[in-house]
């Protein structure tokens, strides 16, 4: 099947305009990670969820893929361009590894289809999924809107105590949620190892490539069946973003970028709070 008739016959699946949408916010996706190193992460799983109409755990594993991969070659941009530091990218990804294996692999499957059912209120595991995700939404949209000069690390000592317990805390939150987790690891990156922002966000891409893959692998080896078309394509028009991030990192305040994307995260939140607890339809 080529991929002009699989187009097609996604155009009938997901209605047309929807469809359009979704190829357009994967671009979005891509100039965030190129450009910011996290942030777009966090858009797939509602992008999938709302506008596909995909189901929200599945979500977050096709998340998972299409965030590692995307971030994978966004890294490898940043790696020609010496913008990576290794070192404190191990000892910020073990933990980080560990943590979003053992999330996917026994943490979300044990979580019971019904959290909560009292007099008639039920919160459903797929509920709780999207309202938690939304309340991760918030903590990004606060680390992004804060100013670069508030997250300068004021001492030279670096701190791996808290690199290895930020670690592991991204590595849950990645694993559950189905997020890269860099719209925390940038911040603890320029904290508490002193990286400078742009070398802090080539790590961070490097980092959020191997939490969501690893992240991946565990659904993999469950069983979990995806539509590796639509993740190829997904993936693709994300690399395009990638490069025009990067292109416009070049040329644009990316402070000022940080805090435009911060506030459309903080109203892409509210709307699934409202969704999610059926205020709005």
């Amino acid at each position: 099947m080529t991929i002009l008739s699989y187009s097609l016959r996604l155009y009938t699946k997901i209605k047309g305009n929807m469809l359009i949408l979704t190829y357009f916010l994967a671009i979005i996706i891509g100039i965030s990670l190129g450009l910011l190193g996290g942030g777009g992460s966090i858009l797939t799983v509602p992008i999938l969820v709302y506008i596909t109409g995909i189901d929200p755990v599945l979500a977050t594993s096709y998340s998972l893929l299409i965030v590692g991969s995307a971030s994978a070659i966004a890294a490898f941009q940043k790696s020609r361009l010496q913008l990576i530091d290794y070192k404190k990218a191990i000892y910020f990804g073990l933990p980080s590894i560990i943590s979003v294996t053992l999330t996917r692999t026994f943490l979300l499957p044990s979580i019971p289809e019904t959290i909560i059912e009292l007099n008639g209120f039920i919160i459903s595991k797929d509920i709780f999924i999207m309202i938690f995700f939304s309340i991760i939404m918030l903590l990004a949209s606060i680390s992004m809107i804060k100013n670069k000069k508030e997250l300068l690390n004021k001492s030279n000592d670096i701190n791996y105590t808290k690199i290895i317990s930020l670690g592991f805390l991204v590595g849950l939150i990645a694993g559950f949620v189905g997020a890269g987790g860099g719209f925390l690891i940038v911040p603890a990156l320029v904290n508490f190892t002193g990286l400078e922002i742009k070398k802090a966000i080539g790590t961070s891409l490097l980092i959020i490539a191997t939490n969501s893959l690893f992240g991946f692998i565990g659904d993999f080896m469950v069983g979990v069946d995806l539509d590796y078309k639509f993740v190829a394509i997904f993936i693709a028009i994300s690399v395009i973003g990638i490069y025009l991030g990067n292109l416009i990192s070049k040329s644009i305040s990316g402070t000022n970028l940080k805090k435009g994307f911060g506030i459309f995260i903080i109203l892409m939140a509210v709307f699934i709070i409202l969704k999610e607890t059926n205020i709005i339809l």
